[in-house]
């Protein structure tokens, strides 16, 4: 089993993946800002505030861990449109040299379908409202991206497509070949299935497999 340091572990993937690395017999330090307000508790648990920017906190993070999996986001608001990103590539800017200083090789990172190489296959209209709508976010995840496969770490970057919470029954696909590459639905928990998973398993590194249904 694994030590595993979840990067946005408050809410969305992040918590869904925590709780079900602890259902499935893994170690979680759950990292975000709002640490304290997890609704989870588990022998196996550590809940630790900090900014995933900061080296501090996130050199605290890394004690003893594993595995990281980055789960960051920002939220959905006008400022998406009209203000800068740099989240996502700071925090990884951040991560990256602390991992190597820290030993720990493996990094999962959830970025999203049309992040990357992935966002030519939206055909050409429905890009120009996506770039007009997440270009900002989505352009920052390029950066975040890049970092990660230039890295030298063992990364895996997951790139799911419109996120619901529904479950939904039968399994969700895994889209590895860029003639594959497709938009569509899938939900938190089976983005959470995958992160899961990766921690015991070689599968897809140095990949970024789509995630739809």
């Amino acid at each position: 089993m694994a030590m595993v340091l979840i990067m946005g572990a408050s809410s969305g993937i992040g918590l869904a993946t925590a709780k079900l690395a602890l259902e499935r017999g893994h170690s979680v330090v759950a990292f975000a800002r709002s640490a304290d307000l997890i609704p989870l508790e588990h022998p196996k648990l550590r809940k630790l505030a900090g900014d995933a920017r900061q080296s501090d906190d996130v050199r605290r993070a890394l004690t003893a861990v594993d595995v990281v999996i980055q789960t960051l986001g920002v939220p959905a608001n006008a400022r998406m449109l009209t203000g800068p990103i740099d989240l996502f590539s700071a925090a990884t800017a951040t991560l990256l040299p602390l991992m190597k200083e820290a030993g720990i090789r493996r990094l999962i990172s959830v970025t999203g379908f049309g992040a990357g190489e992935s966002r030519s296959s939206i055909p050409p209209l429905q890009r120009l409202g996506f770039n007009l709508v997440f270009g900002r976010a989505y352009g920052d995840k390029d950066v975040q991206e890049q970092m990660i496969t230039q890295s030298g770490l063992d990364w895996t970057i997951v790139r799911p497509g419109v996120l619901i919470n529904t479950r939904v029954p039968g399994r969700y696909r895994i889209l590895t070949s860029p003639q594959d590459w497709r938009n569509g639905i899938v939900s938190r928990s089976d983005v959470a299935d995958f992160l899961v998973r990766q921690l015991t398993r070689d599968t897809f590194i140095k990949q970024a497999p789509v995630l739809v249904r």
